[in-house]
């Protein structure tokens, strides 16, 4: 069985940072390219970041500059570091791991982590 499990969030005044952590669970070979997804209430799930098992990084228009995407592979671990937050970046944060790769013959594809909610507020 294989998990992602997101973790760091909670409430931030504007201005603020919160650092979010996502931990692929399970016996895992590898993970592919990895992404930060937000749903804001009301609004469809839109891209944040993504970062490739290389390292390769993208991001959205509205984060850069403000958020950075890391992760750690020997941990199976995927970070979001979250400065300058705006009242705007409140939303239920998503993981995902476009492959997981278990043995030579067993992958997941499109894993979704639970989410775990950002609110920015004074």
């Amino acid at each position: 069985q294989v998990q992602l499990v997101e973790s760091g969030g909670g409430l931030v005044q504007p201005g603020g940072s919160l650092r979010l952590s996502c931990a692929a669970s399970g016996s895992i070979f590898s993970l592919g390219t990895m992404g930060w997804y937000r749903q804001a209430p009301g609004k469809q799930r839109e891209l944040v970041a993504t970062i490739t098992a290389g390292g390769s990084t993208n991001y959205a228009d509205s984060v850069k500059g403000r958020f950075t995407i890391s992760r750690d592979n020997a941990k199976n671990t995927m970070y979001l570091k979250m400065n300058s937050l705006k009242p705007e970046d409140t939303a239920v944060y998503y993981c995902n791991a476009d492959e997981v790769v278990v043995t030579t013959w067993q992958r997941y594809l499109e894993v979704w982590g639970q989410g775990t909610l950002v609110t920015v507020s004074s």
